[in-house]
Order: structure tokens, then C-alpha cells, then sequence
């Protein structure tokens, strides 16, 4: 069964375009590197929960939107091994200095199935 790596973020929404010109880019380096699948999607119909959300789990911001992620592996240990190679191609890049998204408020982690289909 798939291995997937997800990722919930805040982006600002004047920053929407510029961030998906760096997701069409970052899927095609996790492709090319051997990822199954990148997707990128955002809020729609999120809505703002009594205790807990999608908004409240990025301390959303007025101007800000939620954009959802996630990158389909083989296993973890496929999954470690493009990652390392994704970021060794990262290294001989550079950053832009501004991001269009706020890195520090980005929850990410991975996840192994325990349902498909």
C-alpha cells in the first residue's frame, strides 16, 4: 500500500498565483524524482470549527486561505529515498527570499494506509 506525505499550510490569497507556479514546479521535481502522485488543492469549503478546523490548525489569518498537500509514494522507504533526492536538487538552488506561503504555521507529516479504495 502507498505511503503519502501530507501538508496543510496557510497562503495568502494575493499570494495564490505565485504559489501555484512554485507547486506546479515542486510537482515536477517530486515526479521526476519518483513520486506517484502530487497533488495541491485549496479551500473551498472549509469552514471555522468550535475547537478544532483546517483554519484554526494554521491560525488562519484575514487574507489568508488553507491549501491542502499531498505527495504519493511507493513505501517510506521510496518515499526517503526521493526525498533525498529531491532535496540534493534542492541544494544547487537557492530559495526565493520571499515564500508565498508562511512556512511557519505549515503542518506536514507522513502518513502509511490503513484503507484504499
Amino acid at each position: 500500500m502507498a505511503y503519502v506525505d501530507g501538508f496543510i499550510l496557510p497562503v495568502p490569497v494575493k499570494n495564490l498565483r505565485a504559489y501555484r507556479r512554485m507547486a506546479q514546479l515542486a510537482g515536477k521535481v517530486w515526479r521526476e524524482h519518483g513520486a506517484l502522485d502530487y497533488r495541491e488543492f485549496v479551500a473551498d469549503d472549509v469552514k471555522v470549527g468550535k475547537w478544532t478546523s483546517f483554519p484554526r490548525s494554521v491560525k488562519l489569518k484575514r487574507g489568508e486561505t488553507v491549501v491542502f498537500s499531498f505527495i504519493v509514494y511507493k513505501s517510506k522507504a521510496h518515499r526517503n529515498a526521493v526525498n533525498k533526492r529531491v532535496m540534493a536538487e534542492m541544494k544547487k538552488s537557492t530559495m526565493p527570499p520571499d515564500l508565498p506561503f508562511v512556512p511557519g504555521r505549515m503542518a506536514f507529516g507522513g502518513f502509511r494506509t490503513i484503507v484504499q479504495g
